[in-house]
């Protein structure tokens, strides 16, 4: 890891959390780290981090609930869903190839910190499905699913979330075994055709967590 720091923030914390993380650090002017941040206006502090390969081990999703997203492209939405995730005690999140790319910036940034702590993986998502036993709880959110509040919710289990403008899409529809509805109210007045996914998502997962 390197931290690249104002000389004030390295005179207070910033020499403390170094020595602690055993990192390179470089000083430089607010001017310097104002051109290297994509903010207007950056903390005195930037971190450069190696990425990680992430890899999920298909049996151990088989006793968790996992968030699966199809086609997710909005960077702000895709780390907001990272943050709810990590706000819900669920430890993986599955992006389709599609999805957009978990280190972009701006999904850096919408995550607040929860990138560190959730395990993002890409992977076709068909493969997925087909790995899995027989008759595994495949939730998606569909227009013509059935009222969330009135069904059956298991404790583990995967919750596929779609892209923002199409939903999800027909061949991952195909293989959801239990389509769920989140309704608006009063239910059947007429309103946007449609929640935003990160919202949705957060919607969804507080009914799981409510019930486990």
């Amino acid at each position: 890891m390197l931290l690249v720091g104002t000389a004030e923030w390295l005179k207070g914390e910033g020499r403390a959390i170094a020595s602690v993380a055993n990192c390179e650090i470089i000083e430089v002017t607010e001017e310097e780290l104002t051109k290297a941040s994509f903010l207007c206006h950056p903390q005195q502090v930037l971190a450069v981090f190696k990425t990680l390969e992430s890899h999920v081990d298909t049996n151990l999703l088989t006793s968790k609930l996992t968030i699966v997203l199809d086609g997710v492209q909005d960077p702000g939405n895709l780390g907001t869903i990272i943050r709810i995730a990590d706000w819900f005690g669920i430890e993986n999140v599955i992006c389709s190839a599609d999805t957009a790319d978990a280190y972009n910036p701006k999904v850096v940034q919408a995550t607040m910190g929860s990138i560190a702590r959730v395990n993002v993986t890409y992977m076709n998502l068909s493969v997925l499905f087909d790995s899995l036993p027989k008759d595994f709880p495949i939730y998606g959110t569909l227009l013509e699913g059935d009222n969330i509040y009135n069904q059956e919710l298991t404790e583990i289990g995967l919750i596929v979330m779609g892209n923002e403008g199409k939903g999800i899409s027909p061949a991952i529809r195909n293989l959801v075994n239990r389509a769920l509805r989140i309704p608006n109210y009063p239910e059947g007045r007429a309103t946007v055709d449609s929640l935003n996914v990160a919202i949705a998502t957060a919607i969804v997962c507080a009914e799981f967590r409510r019930r486990f």
